[in-house]
């Protein structure tokens, strides 16, 4: 590479086209995106405009005058009806930070937040509702402040101080659980329907679970928007000074019982700017919002056709257009094709996707034969030129770039302008040769970066294709994968897809063979055999293709491909939502890096979700391919220990530790497991729900909470595969790597007894199996936080630790007085003698139960319940009263 190219490469990697950025004291590039499943309402647009504008103010003083919100971009669906919406660039649904969209079970705002404590999270959702229905202020709190407070997730990775699992905890007496401990408020118990004071649970020594926490509406604290933003006097971010440490909430549990404001200056993404920002003298300007719409699909796929793409390459690529062309572009789309060569030549100009006879004559001119050297350049200047000839530009069009080869043309003259075009690049590098600068160019235009190995059973060029898709949000109207695998044989390739309720429409079996058409049957869940007499056949392709007529019947379907000799052979199932209104069960896959330097843990995830709500207890399995080397399988984990942030919450996750250098694919494969796959509606960081708030000693009840209904199993079997974005690794050596820090720590005091219970981490952070164990407590949790080598140390000669995944539990006797809260936090050490972070800290409290289960005073009694009190005992009384009147006239007349 020459130093042409190498200052190229150096500048797209100093800046990135997508994401938020703070410039100056400004956050720009905030996407704002509206899913197409929302009907059109242009008070949202305003509602959204007041919000950002509300919350700059909010956020500039919260931030002591530091940062506001700056330029805001709000992208409308395409069937939204206006003329002063300006054409979109490279927006999507998919890459906004905040999403508008229909909820999964109620209004409420929440994050999508699963990584690290001080990492961004992916993006904030808020409902139609939420903003259109002004009764939510009086339950979260103006929409400015909400916002905040998610932006606090989304942008600097802090959590929530409250927790509705644990509302109350004890120290110096029954505790809410919040911060700061000077918020003041009374607690009572409403499921009655009228309020009444709380009762302890004898087990806990806690309140029971009806009872909840009723703020006063003016305190004297300005803390802390993460706990109580809806309160007018709360302005500012928890300190040190005021932090709850000992309160279990998600804030100390994940981010080892700092401070939110600790955690943004010190571990968020911007906290080198934080700390050189100087504060503004004069209120900041109001936020500028540009309002944009994403219009027809425009594509032009870029296919090489030099000389090393002879042979079973070129026949791969056709493979992978040709699915594209057949199953992935939308109706209604336009579609060019160029290839390129020493030269480029265009094969088709822009073709509106009308019919399936126009996919069908489109993927008959894909190029079957290679030649010549690989100038990158004319492809690049070629396809712009299509783009270019509908409209005169190519602002918000895309090109989907295959190449396998090493630029033999300086790559330098014609990359920054295809950038600057406002074209969405996304990138396919088939081999292990492919330019090292199509994946910055992806980076730089919001377009996908994607590598296939020449390993032909992997599928991935295929499965390239299938992924590029512009989620709108409404994912009845995608495709959707449900699967994707191959094998090298001579005999039979068997297996079993399953298609569920959800999708059915669309569905089509590509089987790919290497070297001659094998005999292939599929069977349909009631018995009916497919048999290559139904399927169409393509000998130049090396395809058989069978597609179902109408909606798939649901259930197990069966495929028995004969090879007929050694070759590699593939299986495609691909499909759509079976109904219009019910959205399909969908999985995207991603690692929490892109440029892998060993400098932080690299984590793999895979989100299973229908309609925002998560799929719990699938069999998730992860593939990473390097371009050179032995591909690895992970199974990812969603059981809220190690890489996995939150216990059924639909997110699955794992460490990756055999790191390879070079480029690395990833693929996700899921399944029902053992038909104990359900759905969920775990809880997600967002805004506190406020039952009422006390004004002037008198409860002010808001709306009650709509209640959760019970969320069902999947019915039967489901498949689905996911491609994510190609990853590179930098590194030669992988480091040495620790066990994972312990995240699930639980502490119980049965009298004089301590019970500890956690989920062993391994020797490489989620793999293998620790060596030993250091646990240590302290009655004072700062002390144990900040001094963990000097706490108390509890003796482990007994322990010895499992293998990663497992439960560990550890009981140990030690005096303890009635009243005392005791904390403990351990971690574990390898082989290596590497140890982990400190783990969360848990806590305890020895609460010998009482006689009589006695209630929760609060400082001064509350009037309703004096009132309530009252008229309940006149009533009473007059009842008695009148009763003996009735009795006493009775018996007069009796007698008489």
């Amino acid at each position: 590479m020459d130093s042409r190219v190498a200052v190229w490469l150096l500048m797209l990697l100093s800046s990135t086209c997508s994401g938020i950025k703070l410039e100056k004291n400004g956050y720009t590039d905030i996407l704002v995106a509206i899913s197409s499943a929302v009907p059109q309402d242009n008070r949202i647009i305003d509602k959204i405009k007041d919000m950002f504008t509300e919350g700059s103010q909010y956020l500039f003083e919260a931030m002591e005058k530091k940062v506001y919100f700056k330029d805001i971009t709000i992208l409308v669906p395409a069937q939204w009806k206006g003329t002063d919406f300006n054409k979109s660039r490279t927006e999507s649904f998919e890459k906004a930070r905040i999403r508008i969209d229909n909820p999964a079970r109620d209004d409420d705002p929440y994050t999508n937040q699963y990584e690290d404590c001080g990492s961004e999270s992916r993006y904030i959702h808020f409902t139609p509702n939420f903003l259109l229905d002004d009764s939510f202020i009086q339950i979260y709190g103006l929409r400015g402040r909400v916002l905040v407070h998610e932006w606090a997730h989304l942008r600097w990775g802090v959590y929530d101080e409250y927790n509705e699992d644990k509302p109350f905890y004890f120290s110096n007496g029954v505790q809410a659980t919040r911060c700061s401990k000077h918020i003041t408020g009374q607690y009572y118990d409403y499921s009655s329907g009228f309020l009444q004071s709380c009762v302890l649970d004898p087990q806990t020594s806690l309140p029971t679970k009806e009872c909840q926490f009723f703020p006063n509406k003016y305190q004297n604290t300005k803390n802390s928007i993460m706990y109580l933003p809806s309160v007018d006097s709360v302005v500012a971010f928890c300190r040190e000074d005021e932090h709850n440490g000992a309160a279990p909430n998600m804030q100390n549990e994940k981010c080892g019982n700092k401070a939110t404001w600790t955690v943004i200056f010190e571990d968020s993404v911007d906290r080198d700017a934080l700390h050189s920002l100087n504060p503004l003298p004069s209120p900041p300007p109001a936020p500028s919002f540009t309002v944009v719409q994403r219009m027809q699909r425009v594509v032009c796929l870029i296919l090489d056709v030099s000389g090393s793409m002879q042979g079973s390459r070129i026949i791969r690529q056709g493979q992978g257009a040709t699915h594209f062309l057949r199953h992935i572009i939308e109706d209604q789309g336009k579609v060019g094709i160029v290839t390129f060569s020493t030269s480029a030549s265009t094969l088709k100009g822009l073709t509106l996707i009308d019919s399936e006879t126009t996919r069908e004559n489109l993927i008959k001119l894909l190029p079957t034969q290679a030649g010549g050297s690989t100038n990158v350049c004319t492809g690049l200047n070629k396809a712009l030129e299509v783009l270019k000839a509908d409209n005169m530009d190519a602002l918000g069009d895309e090109i989907i770039f295959l190449t396998d080869g090493e630029a033999t043309d300086n790559i330098n003259n014609c990359a920054p302008t295809a950038i600057q075009s406002g074209a969405i690049i996304h990138t396919l590098a088939l081999g292990n040769n492919a330019a090292k600068a199509l994946q910055d160019m992806a980076d730089r235009t919001d377009g996908k970066f994607i590598i296939a190995t020449d390993d032909i059973t992997s599928n991935l060029l295929v499965d390239a294709f299938a992924s590029l898709t512009i989620p709108t949000g409404d994912y009845t109207k995608e495709p959707v994968q449900l699967e994707s695998t191959g094998k090298r044989t001579a005999d039979w390739f068997n297996g079993t897809v399953s298609v569920d309720s959800t999708v059915g429409n669309k569905t089509s079996f590509l089987i790919i063979y290497e070297l001659s058409a094998p005999t292939a049957y599929i069977q349909t869940p009631s018995g009916f055999i497919y048999s290559q007499a139904d399927m169409s056949k393509d000998p130049s392709a090396k395809t058989l293709t069978l597609k179902i007529p109408g909606t798939a019947e649901t259930g197990d379907w069966k495929y028995s491909i004969l090879s007929g000799g050694l070759q590699s052979l593939t299986i495609t199932v691909t499909s759509q939502a079976a109904r219009s209104d019910v959205p399909p069960i969908i999985v995207k896959a991603h690692v929490n890096q892109q440029l892998i330097d060993g400098s932080k843990p690299v984590i793999v995830f895979a989100e299973v979700s229908q309609n925002y709500r998560p799929v719990i207890n699938a069999e998730v399995k992860a593939t990473l391919e390097p371009e050179i080397g032995i591909s690895e399988q992970l199974e990812l984990l969603d059981n809220g220990a190690g890489a996995d942030a939150f216990k059924d919450d639909g997110i699955y996750s794992r460490y990756f530790t055999k790191l390879v250098k070079g480029r690395i694919s990833l693929k996700v494969r899921v399944k029902n497991k053992d038909g104990q796959s359900r759905f969920t509606l775990h809880r997600k960081s967002g805004a506190l729900y406020v039952p009422g708030y006390v004004v002037n000693d008198k409860v002010e009840l808001n709306p009650p909470k709509p209640p959760v209904p019970e969320q069902p199993l999947v019915e039967g079997n489901f498949s689905r595969t996911a491609t994510g974005e190609s990853f590179q690794v930098t590194i030669s050596n992988p480091p040495i790597y620790p066990p994972n820090k312990i995240t699930d720590l639980n502490a119980e005091i049965q009298e004089n007894t301590v019970l500890l219970i956690w989920t062993a981490p391994g020797e490489d952070f989620d793999q293998g199996t620790a060596k030993s164990y250091e646990i240590r407590w302290s009655d004072d949790v700062e002390m144990l936080r900040l001094n963990f080598s000097n706490s108390s140390l509890v003796n482990t000669s007994a322990v010895s630790p499992k293998e990663a995944g497992s439960v560990e539990q550890h009981s140990f006797n030690m005096t303890i007085e009635n009243g005392t809260t005791l904390f403990f936090a351990l971690r574990s050490e390898d082989n290596d003698d590497a140890k982990s972070e400190i783990s969360n800290i848990a806590q305890a409290s020895k609460i010998l139960p009482a006689p009589k289960p006695p209630g929760i005073s609060n400082p001064g009694l509350n009037l309703t319940v004096i009132i309530i009190s009252v008229c309940v005992a006149v009533v009473v009384v007059c009842l008695i009263v009148a009763v003996t009147a009735w009795a006493v006239k009775r018996r007069k007349r009796i007698d008489a």
